[in-house]
């Protein structure tokens, strides 16, 4: 079955129940950067979802953790990316067997098309950082969870935040300008909590966050994935002194 029990075990870091008996094709097929499966397992370790809570699954490219949480959790997901083709996330979604629990939108992330206080929880994986540094965009999460609703995400980070002359010598042959959106737990709490509008409960590392980054990479660098043998070759060199990812867990006030 698509996106069901393995036909293929993937190399799962320990830790990952959940994730460990998903099909490695239909992995590689939607993958979009790290294992975002892990990164899902990762945040609901800290972030319960229950069955039929509405879930905003933001930023989540080809569906494949919206699929999962629907089928681990029986959440009702709503799937929205604007890079990936919203009948290309239906088509999987009705492969994965879970059409009555997971919607597909196609959106931009600052024209969300969904009303005031809708979702029980957001969640956003690998994405939030593209556009989530902006110090107004809270407001757009504010608005769309309900009052005591929960925001989590998992994002590449630094564990200190660098400037331009800061950036640390064997990262150097690798750096993107893009790298710039990645920063530490400690800089995302302030981010969130000087607004007011979230209550922030966690932010932290991912244990051993960085060796899934590059198990998924070697993975990924096996089957000749453009950019993954660059992308494991710097890891490797950083070896977890500065890369990893980023985990924060909010909560809209109930009277806010």
């Amino acid at each position: 079955m698509v996106g069901g029990r393995a036909r293929v075990r993937v190399r799962t870091p320990p830790g990952f129940p959940r994730s460990a008996g998903y099909d490695l094709d239909w992995q590689l097929e939607g993958t979009m950067g790290p294992n975002v499966l892990w990164l899902a397992e990762a945040l609901t370790q800290v972030l319960p979802i229950h069955p039929e809570e509405r879930v905003l699954d933001l930023g989540c490219g080809k569906a494949l953790s919206s699929i999962f949480l629907a089928r681990e959790f029986w959440a009702q997901v709503t799937a929205t990316d604007l890079w990936t083709p919203e009948e290309d996330n239906q088509r999987r979604i009705e492969e994965a067997g879970v059409a009555d629990r997971v919607t597909p939108v196609r959106a931009e992330a600052h024209a969300l098309p969904f009303g005031e206080a809708e979702f029980d929880v957001v969640i956003s994986l690998d994405a939030y950082h593209y556009f989530g540094t902006d110090d107004l965009y809270i407001g757009t999460i504010h608005r769309v969870l309900k009052p005591g609703g929960r925001f989590g995400i998992v994002v590449p980070g630094l564990k200190t935040d660098v400037t331009s002359e800061g950036i640390p010598a064997h990262l150097q042959p690798y750096w993107h300008w893009d790298f710039v959106s990645f920063h530490s737990p400690e800089w995302w709490l302030r981010h969130w909590e000087k607004t007011g509008l979230l209550q922030v409960e966690l932010a932290d590392w991912v244990p051993d966050g960085w060796r899934h980054w590059l198990a998924w990479m070697e993975i990924c660098a096996d089957r000749g994935q453009t950019g993954a043998a660059a992308e494991r070759d710097m890891l490797v060199k950083d070896a977890g002194r500065t890369l990893g990812f980023a985990r924060v867990v909010g909560r809209r006030p109930a009277n806010s």
